[in-house]
Parts: structure tokens; sequence; C-alpha cells
């Protein structure tokens, strides 16, 4: 039923990614790591159904946010009419529902609706991720932490200090981010028992009744579930009805019709004619991020070396830190060792209610950790960055992307790509390894299949 639907949805898909992971269910898709009108033209002339829009947001105060998705969407709308291409927008953010909610889907129907004339009939939200571990039941969005489910609510994300928030029921979570604007009265739910029911119809007529930018919440704890609903919702979207979309990283495998692949082979990543050691990069301080870092620190093959971020508080100190890493790190990595290069485990904390403070210093710490990237003289065999905002940075700042190719994952929700001719280092694997997400053995597991 959903290859059939699939064949009906004659649009370009167009993925806002607030940070590099949301490739981490798909391949042989682009993503491009800026806006210009000539990258977003590249976009809807490329052969490929779908393509991702790097605008690694979460890294952005409020007044960007909304600047730089108010340029996105007119600039689409723009190429879209001159090309005659249709076109669908997908918000894809963090699968534990942090970032800039309600802010960006809000500013993109705003701009939507003021350039097209046309309504957008309402928001789905789905941040289920079955690589991840997150799970929306009962419209209760949960997080695996081993073999617990625990909501999301009450989980270390949910007390982010730029992003926090209280409620795990995502009806409730609406109404909380949105300050009451939208009543959790008033969403619309997608229930599991319907989605196995495959009660097309009735999803169909639900999703018919929506208007007024209402939230629909979808449930689900397999991608079958979201089959079901992707199914329902093309017949709506053939029929005119608008709708944007917050999503974690499992509706664009679906809508975009992207198959199964299995994760990438030792043989498909190692670059066999390279003797230098690769780069392990580390700036998240997630809980899960730390256990990962003590695992590793089993290997003997890795140096490791500290970078301390609490100099980011005196600029000048904070450059010395950074030339003093790059030294070791280019002398060992020259010598055929790898290197991981973290930062101190304990957060700077400026004792401030000032959130969008405290995220300009956390971009800074992780524009310093880029430029150890950036400032390299020999090539490493590869290069992974673990963290959302860093492995951005990284990836625009130190590597220089423009454009890279989703080659697929080298482990479950962890997405490689393969550097264009344009970058610092060409035609490189280099690993997003997200903060969130993996057990304590996934990072020492994924730094093993890339050993030479």
């Amino acid at each position: 039923m959903l290859r059939e639907a699939l064949k009906e949805l004659i649009c370009k898909i167009i993925v806002l990614d607030d940070d590099p992971t949301g490739v981490q269910t798909v391949h042989g898709v682009y993503v491009y790591t800026d806006w210009s009108e000539e990258t977003i033209r590249a976009g809807f002339d490329s052969p490929e159904t779908m393509f991702f829009l790097l605008t690694n947001s979460r890294s952005f105060d409020k007044d960007k946010t909304a600047l730089v998705h108010s340029e996105i969407a007119n600039r689409i709308v723009k190429i879209s009419k001159e090309t005659g291409k249709p076109f669908l927008i997908i918000s894809r953010s963090d699968s534990t529902l942090r970032g800039h909610y309600p802010q960006e889907t809000q500013v993109l129907r705003e701009s939507l609706e003021r350039e097209t004339s046309r309504e957008v009939s309402g928001e789905i939200i789905i941040p289920f991720f079955a690589e991840g571990g997150r799970y929306t039941i009962g419209n209760v969005h949960y997080v695996v932490s081993d073999e617990d489910l625990i909501p999301a609510g009450q989980t270390e994300f949910a007390a982010d200090k730029t992003f926090a928030y209280k409620s795990s029921n995502l009806c409730e979570w609406i109404q909380e981010k949105t300050n009451g604007i939208f009543r959790q009265e008033d969403v619309t739910c997608i229930s599991l028992s319907e989605l196995r029911a495959l009660d097309i119809t009735g999803i169909r007529e639900k999703l018919l009744s929506v208007s007024g930018f209402r939230k629909v919440v979808v449930n689900a704890v397999e991608y079958a579930d979201v089959e079901v609903f992707v199914t329902a919702l093309i017949s709506v979207l053939n029929q005119g009805k608008e709708f944007l979309f917050r999503s974690a990283a499992a509706l664009t495998k679906v809508i975009g019709g992207i198959p199964d692949k299995a994760v990438l082979t030792r043989e498909e990543l190692v670059d066999k004619g390279n003797s230098n050691g690769g780069l392990i990069l580390i700036g998240s301080h997630v809980k899960r991020t730390s256990q990962q870092l003590e695992q590793l620190k089993k290997a003997d093959f890795i140096t490791f070396v500290e970078f301390n971020q609490h100099l980011a508080v005196d600029e000048s100190k904070l450059l010395k830190e950074q030339e003093r890493v790059v030294c070791l790190t280019e002398k060992e990595i020259a010598s055929g060792r790898t290197v991981a290069v973290y930062t101190r485990r304990d957060r700077i904390d400026l004792n401030t209610d000032d959130n969008e403070e405290e995220l300009r210093l956390s971009v800074r710490i992780s524009d310093a950790v880029a430029a150890i990237a950036g400032s390299l003289a020999v090539r490493p065999n590869f290069i992974i960055a673990k963290g959302g905002i860093t492995s951005s940075d990284v990836g625009t700042k130190g590597l220089h992307v423009k454009k890279a190719r989703v080659v697929g994952q080298i482990l479950m929700g962890v997405p490689v790509w393969l550097t264009g001719p344009e970058t610092k280092f060409p035609n490189m694997h280099y690993v997003i390894f997200p903060g969130n997400v993996g057990d304590k053995d996934a990072l020492y597991d994924a730094v093993m299949k890339l050993q030479p």
C-alpha cells in the first residue's frame, strides 16, 4: 500500500535539519550546508526525491532561527514557482524533543502562507525514532534507557539548559511549548490501534478535518506504524491539504521511500591507502556520551587528549589551548595513532538565567573544537565527531563541507557522510555520531570498524 501511495506523491521533499544527525536513517541522498538560492535550486534540480538543508539551528538564538527559516521558506517558494515543482517541508529535529519549537514551524507556516496564499492546515508531530529507542505510546513519548522506557519529560534531555520542558504526553507538551496557544484537547491523535487496524479511511478523515495549523500527534513503536500513517497522509496531500512536519529521522526514511540498507562494513569504510591515525572529537556532554568515552578509554591504540573548554571565557587562553591540542594531535596522527580529543566532562555553568548566553557559550566551545579539525596539517584516516552541534561545526567550519553524500550508517542511527571535492579532506568518511544514540560500547565499536 505504501509503495503504491508513494508513486502518487509527486513533489520535492525538503528536510530542514537542525543538526547533522537527521540523516541517521537514510542513504543515497545529499546534504547541503547552506540555503542560498543556488543551493536550493540545485536540490530541486537533482534527480533524488529528497534533499537535506543543514541549518544547525539548534545552535542559533531565537532571532537568528526566525530569520533563517523565513529566508529558507521564501527561497523554496520562489524556486518552486520558477521550476513548476511542488514541495513538502519537513522540520527534522531531536527525537528527545529539544530544539526551537514551536518557533521554527510557526515561522515556516507564516512565510509559506504569505508567499503562496494557501493555508497550511496543520502540523504533524512524530518524534518516533526506533534506532535511538524513542517510542510514542498512548501519546506519551518515551526514551529507552538500558531496558527501561523513561517518559521523555523525566530524562536529562528535558533538563536541557536551553530547551527544557516538563511534559512527556505530547498533547500536554504542545500546550506547554506553545504557552497554551494550542490546547491539548484540540490536538488530533493517531493511535496505535488505528494504525494496527490499517484504518486508512479513519486516519484520512481525521487529517482532512484539521485546520488552523492545529497539531497532529502520531503514535509509533515500529516503522510499520509510520508506513500506515504515511499511506493515509499521501491521499490527503493529493487532495490539496497542506501540512508542515516536526519529526525525528524515521518519517524522512518512510516518506522519502528510502529502502533498508545494512550498516556499512569495515571494507566499505577503511582507507587502506592512508597509514595515519584517525581523529575522534567529543563535544557532547550527555550521560550516554560520557559513558561511551569511558569505554573507549580501554583502547590502547588511542591517544586521549583533554581539551579544557573552561578557558572559553578568556579568548587568548582558549586560543593557546587549541594550539596545544592541535600540535599534539598532529604528531600522534602522523605516527599512525588514532587521537580522541574530548572536552572536560564537567560543564561550565555561568550561573545565570540567560538561556541564550548559555547557548552562545556552547557555540564558542563548539567552534573551538571545530577549529582543531580545521587546523590539522595531516590528513586523518577518518574523522568521528560526537554530538549534534559539534558534528555540524566540525563539518561546516572545520572541514568546509558544502555538499556531502550520505553513504549509510556505521551503526544503527549513526550516519556517515562522504565529503566532497571542496572540503579540507576530500573523499573522506566523516562519521556524525549523535550524543544520545547507542549503548555504552557504541563509540568503541564504531572506532574499531574504522581502524586500518
